[in-house]
């Protein structure tokens, strides 16, 4: 089987392991001999197997450990080579046998990086690196981006009428996209480790945040509040509701004591963050979650928020909903004041894909200029 063959199907199994894995990235891996695939699998949650080794244990299960001997693995992030939860996939890999083995993408986190390639070449085994990498490390973004920046891996969703309103002047605003985008925003939910609203958006619309599909629920991520005060009160869904100990709260130092007992009571998180005049330093709020084991996080509103980190360059990825409507200049805006004074320090987008979603545009892109300020 070509490598390149094998690491798409590597990839595949990562894809399906997307906001299950968390501190752990979502890698897929794919024991192949020839043109046949003995085992493939993605990485289990945390205290589980790495992808290395669940591809390994289904070859093994299915063709005998004989068939492992001589066959070669594909896996979208080089393999480690440290005792953690789990013990070093290079050496499951070298006692199985695998002679060949295609990494995507190197490891960054200081744990491995570049440890698990050499281990692997002193054992005799043979190592190419690199195969699919611009697509292993766009799976892998959000890990690479706690590794290397700091923080996690942060997508922008907004769905907005033509115009760029998120809601009408009283504050309607269910539902400015139809059927088919608002599913669509339920997959991506699915895909991340948290979703994050900030606190207008919390006492306005009071939003579960979970995952649904054909109106069920299906999986909560983890939720995050960007709350500096503790205003939103107890009786909004992310406090009440079967999934509030997935509730993380980013809370300023100074905020009231009994409030944040109250939400600690209820099972949520609360996070203290940096912070001045009544709100958050961002950056410090989004490092504190990357040390949580966050490595991607979908904001969804609002608008203050929404330009809050756009200010500050701190979005990676947006997901545009364009309904076909208009509302006018008095409706709610979808993002607040960016500041921007000259359009060559505006954001820019790369746009991965434009597509129609029932009625309504789905513009998807990648941030690639930032304005960076104080604010």
């Amino acid at each position: 089987m070509d490598p390149e063959r094998a690491m798409r199907q590597a990839l595949t199994r990562a894809r399906a392991r997307q906001g299950r894995t968390h501190p752990n990235p979502a890698v897929g891996a794919v024991v192949f001999r020839g043109d046949r695939v003995l085992g493939a699998g993605g990485t289990r949650p945390p205290g589980g197997s790495h992808a290395e080794i669940v591809a390994l244990d289904r070859a093994r299960k299915r063709h005998g450990e004989a068939a492992l001997r001589g066959a070669s693995l594909a896996v979208t992030l080089e393999p480690c080579h440290h005792q953690g939860r789990t013990g070093p996939c290079t050496v499951a890999i070298r006692e199985a046998g695998i002679v060949r083995v295609f990494i995507g993408t190197d490891d960054p986190h200081p744990a491995v990086s570049g440890r698990g390639v050499r281990w692997l070449r002193r054992a005799g085994i043979q190592v190419q690196r690199g195969v699919l990498e611009e697509a292993c490390r766009w799976q892998h973004r959000g890990f690479l981006s706690v590794c290397e920046r700091g923080r996690p891996w942060v997508a922008l969703k907004l769905a907005a009428t033509l115009d760029g309103r998120i809601a009408t002047a009283s504050g309607e605003s269910r539902w400015i996209t139809g059927d088919a985008a608002r599913e669509h925003v339920h997959q991506l939910r699915d895909k991340v480790d948290a979703v994050m609203v900030g606190s207008g958006t919390a006492l306005r619309d009071d939003p579960a945040l979970t995952v649904r599909r054909d109106g069920r629920r299906v999986r909560c991520p983890i939720r995050v509040l960007v709350d500096s005060e503790l205003k939103v009160p107890m009786t909004r869904s992310l406090f009440r509701d079967e999934d509030a100990t997935l509730t993380w709260v980013l809370a300023g130092r100074n905020a009231p004591v009994k409030r944040r007992a109250a939400r600690e009571a209820a099972g949520a998180r609360v996070l203290t963050v940096r912070g001045r005049r009544g709100a958050l330093d961002l950056s410090d709020a989004l490092e504190a979650l990357a040390r949580e084991g966050l490595g991607s996080v979908l904001v969804e509103g609002g608008g203050g928020l929404a330009a809050a980190l756009l200010r500050r360059g701190l979005v990676d990825e947006l997901h545009w909903f364009a309904s076909a409507s208009l509302l006018g200049g008095d409706a709610r805006e979808a993002i607040g004041s960016l500041g921007v004074a000259k359009l060559a320090s505006r954001p820019n987008l790369a746009v991965r894909s434009i597509r129609r979603l029932g009625e309504d545009v789905y513009v998807h892109g990648v941030l690639t200029s930032h304005r960076q300020s104080s604010s």
